[in-house]
Formats: structure tokens, sequence, C-alpha cells
């Protein structure tokens, strides 16, 4: 996974997070796969089920993979 500095992470568009509040960055298909397992963790069931939703629609290729 590539480091995600500070200030490149600002420079992010709200899309590349899976939910608001700059939360969950999915910019790539590393960090959408730490999404996933961090809401797994953290998230609640309404969290976790957007942050699925979000990255199966970039990364339908990860649907099967959870």
């Amino acid at each position: 996974m590539t480091k995600l500095t500070p200030k490149a992470r600002d420079a992010l568009p709200e899309r590349s997070f899976a939910l608001s509040g700059w939360r969950y960055p999915i910019e790539d298909i590393a960090h959408a796969r730490n999404a996933l397992a961090r809401v797994s963790q953290d998230g609640s069931t309404a969290e976790q089920e957007e942050v699925r939703q979000k990255v199966h629609a970039l990364y339908p290729e990860l649907r099967h993979r959870e």
C-alpha cells in the first residue's frame, strides 16, 4: 500500500473516501482493502455496509475476497 501523507490525503476529493468526514480512503485498491478490514473492526453495521457498497462499486474484483 502506498504511503498516504497528510498533505496527499488533504488533496484527495471527497469521493475518494468511503464515509463522509474523510474516513476510510479508497483511492486505490490497497486502501480499499484496508478500509474493508478497518471498518469490520471499528465500524457500526451501517458503516460496514456503506463502506462495502462503495468499495465494491469501485473495485468489483474485491467482492469475493472478503
